[in-house]
């Protein structure tokens, strides 16, 4: 009698997923093929191979084995049929929009964008007419009133960055389903340990693997996840054509993040927890933004889609421009910084640094003021950043 074998849980496949011993001789830690081309043991293979009448690597630009284990691991990690790894987030952003539309198309958009897909979105629409839209997404009918005929993607964050705001995939994938609309998730700011698009009905999933995927700030990449008939041809025309791909080495780094991904975000958000409890009794602080907070407007679609809070606080400090980039200055041992997903504690200034490339209105309809400031809280002690975050809170009252 055949047994169906169980699918192993996700803090295991983190370290063993598209791991097979005889294609790594043996080594324990994936093998590096730190290499440009491959060779071939005839002519004739080589023709077979160009040809794809045979599996087999060619040219590491178009397939290598340390970054398609990298692929096979995310693809199982996000539960899509197959993985792409790029160079690095905007290069995966950029690979998949362009893939899915041509000229004169729409794009429908969540309410807020990271500052460079917000300048892609301009230029596609600048040199190629590819209009886009935001949208609160709060329900089906604001969903349903903004797409047009020519609408030929949903682009979602969520949560936003960097305003914290969550959409709720599923409901968003039940419209779009009705219109054959694929719907696309940046889940950079969840990793699939905290959140899986694909579960709730969307077609594909992007990440900046630079942040929590890496873990280490040491790596630039981007991934994607999908379904294999999409991400064929994404492979085949956009990644080969324009180039984008992962260096060999930069594949290697992000699999060795990965195997801790479940252990540094269960990290992240603890800290993150008691950040954001020790940030809700200064008065200095006006507003927090934190998914896992129960005080969050969008708290039931955190209970419903996100596993736990992730590592990033936005906040609204009383004062100006001014006292913000006071506050930044204050702090002692916290880096400024506009990443995140790092060991360290990173924290910034959306509206004068990963946003100041959109339109100040723009950024206002966004909510993203003046002042608003990013934490992206790591992995030290939590009392040591709460120390360094009220001694810099604390000298803006001395002033």
């Amino acid at each position: 009698m055949d047994v169906k074998k169980k699918e192993k849980q996700l803090e295991t496949k983190v370290v063993h997923e598209g791991y097979h011993s005889e294609e790594m001789l043996g080594s324990l830690a994936a093998p590096l093929f730190q290499t440009s081309t491959f060779t071939f043991d005839s002519a004739e293979q080589g023709e077979r191979r160009f040809a794809r009448e045979e599996d087999g690597f060619v040219y590491s630009r178009l397939g290598n084995p340390t970054v398609q284990l990298l692929e096979e691991r995310i693809a199982a990690l996000e539960g899509g049929e197959r993985g792409l790894a790029f160079s690095s987030g905007m290069a995966a952003v950029s690979a998949v929009l362009i893939s899915l539309t041509k000229a004169n198309d729409h794009i429908l958009c969540s309410s807020g964008l990271y500052g460079c897909t917000y300048g892609l979105l301009s230029m596609l629409k600048d040199k190629y007419h590819i209009n886009h839209d935001f949208s609160e997404m709060n329900c089906e009918e604001e969903v349903l009133a903004c797409l047009r005929p020519e609408t030929t993607c949903i682009y979602i964050e969520t949560p936003i960055n960097p305003t914290m705001k969550l959409i709720d995939l599923q409901m968003v994938a039940t419209v779009a389903k009705r219109y054959h609309i694929p719907v696309v998730v940046d889940n950079t700011f969840s990793s699939p340990y905290i959140q899986r698009p694909l579960e709730f009905g969307c077609d594909v999933v992007v990440h900046s693997a630079t942040k929590y995927i890496g873990g280490h700030g040491d790596v630039i990449g981007g991934l994607v996840v999908g379904r294999s008939s999409f991400l064929d041809g994404v492979a085949m025309t956009t990644q080969k054509d324009i180039g984008g791909v992962l260096s060999p080495f930069d594949a290697w780094l992000l699999l060795r993040g990965l195997k801790t991904l479940p252990i540094r975000l269960d990290r992240h958000s603890d800290n993150a927890e008691k950040i954001v409890e020790k940030l809700g009794t200064h008065p200095r602080i006006s507003t927090i933004y934190y998914p896992g907070d129960r005080e969050h407007p969008n708290f039931a679609i955190y209970q419903k889609q996100m596993k736990r809070g992730a590592g990033v606080i936005s906040f609204e400090l009383v004062g100006d421009k001014y006292d913000v980039q006071q506050f930044l200055n204050n702090l002692e041992f916290l880096k400024i910084a506009v990443s995140l997903g790092d060991a360290e504690t990173l924290i910034q200034h959306p509206s004068t640094m990963t946003h100041a490339v959109v339109p100040e209105a723009e950024r206002d309809m966004m909510g993203i003021t003046e002042q608003l400031i990013r934490l992206s809280v790591g992995l030290e002690a939590w009392q040591d950043i709460w120390e360094d975050l009220e001694q810099a809170l604390n000298k803006l009252d001395d002033k």
